[in-house]
């Protein structure tokens, strides 16, 4: 079952019209395809690299990824890069560069520093309180990954997918949009600007999909810019205690209803949709599929890893094929060559 829309040109998008030669050739490179059933690189292959490196970025396209995931956050010149966290603290090596930067409660945020700052860190495998999360990750030191900007992420895709004769496309998180308008920056404006110079405006260079935790963003971007290639609701869950959104009302049949009103699909965390395995070795799933298959919305699924499995399930490739059997249309995944 295919409830992928394919990506549309987009129109209408409210920001200055890029001049000519600031964007890809009239002509594509190649016909884009999207498969059925989608491999979404979470953050690059960051099984095997540090998340969201160019290096991340490249491997991940080499192994065949269908999309390449970029979460965005903001420098302190409003230029968008491509991190997970609003801090540096646990990815970047940012306290031996700059260790007088750091707020009173003792962390070290994007928005402080300006991309020539930024432009001076490196990429770290992610650890906390001095210890690595996925310790048989790559985890050299003295190997140096240069923070990236969505405009370079998308150039170099762009230019691997002329190269190979893919059709590898983007998937983009505008993060903690409330969070930086508090800061006085407005992040989806400026995320749909970098979209704009790089071609999305008026032709599609490669397939995209954006995301957000927050409906509002989802919302404006239908509204005030016109978007109108496929947009996914990210649900999480109301213990993180991140935002006061009420995922799991937004989880239930008629939050389903609402999220169709203005997204394409939803982007479900794997505790939500896998409930476990039973003792015969079949997997347990929530309700939740079938309501948003009766909505009419596209499953992705976040986020596979293949050092860490939930309990029951034996490989990564076991878990892909039961989400694809369940009729989910894709997955976010660690490691996008494991199928």
């Amino acid at each position: 079952m295919n409830r992928f829309i394919i990506c549309t040109l987009l129109s209408g998008l409210a920001v200055a019209a890029p001049k000519a030669q600031d964007t890809l050739p009239d002509a594509p490179f190649h016909d884009l395809k999207v498969p059925e059933f989608l491999d979404i690189a979470h953050r690059g292959a960051s099984g095997y690299l540090p998340e969201h490196t160019q290096a991340s970025t490249v491997m991940a396209h080499a192994l065949g990824a269908d999309f390449i995931e970029q979460d965005i956050q903001l420098t302190r010149d409003g230029v968008p890069v491509v991190l997970h966290d609003e801090k540096l603290d646990h990815v970047t090596n940012v306290s031996e560069v700059f260790p007088e930067k750091h707020r009173p409660d003792g962390k070290y945020y994007v928005v402080d520093f300006s991309l020539d700052e930024l432009k001076r860190l490196t990429v770290v495998a992610r650890h906390k309180d001095y210890e690595l999360v996925y310790p048989k990750r790559f985890a050299q030191p003295d190997v140096r990954f240069p923070i990236q900007t969505l405009d370079e992420h998308i150039k170099l895709i762009h230019e691997l997918n002329r190269v190979r004769e893919m059709s590898t496309g983007i998937y983009v998180e505008l993060k903690s949009s409330r969070w930086y308008q508090q800061q006085g920056y407005d992040i989806t404006s400026a995320v749909m600007s970098v979209l704009a110079r790089n071609g999305y405006s008026d032709k599609r260079p490669t397939p995209i999909y954006l995301q957000s935790f927050d409906p509002e963003v989802l919302r404006r971007l239908k509204r005030e810019f016109n978007w109108d290639a496929p947009l996914i609701q990210l649900v999480g869950d109301n213990e993180w205690g991140a935002t006061d959104i009420d995922y799991s009302a937004m989880r239930s049949s008629a939050g389903l209803e609402s999220v169709k009103s203005y997204a394409e699909g939803v982007g479900l965390w794997l505790n939500h949709v896998l409930e476990g395995v039973s003792e015969n070795g079949e997997p347990q799933w929530s309700d939740v599929l079938d309501s948003a298959e009766e909505k009419g919305l596209n499953v992705h699924v976040y986020t596979l890893r293949a050092d860490d499995l939930p309990d029951g399930v034996k490989s990564h490739g076991q878990l892909r094929q039961w989400l694809k059997q369940a009729g989910v249309e894709g997955v976010f995944t660690d490691f996008p060559d494991k199928k």
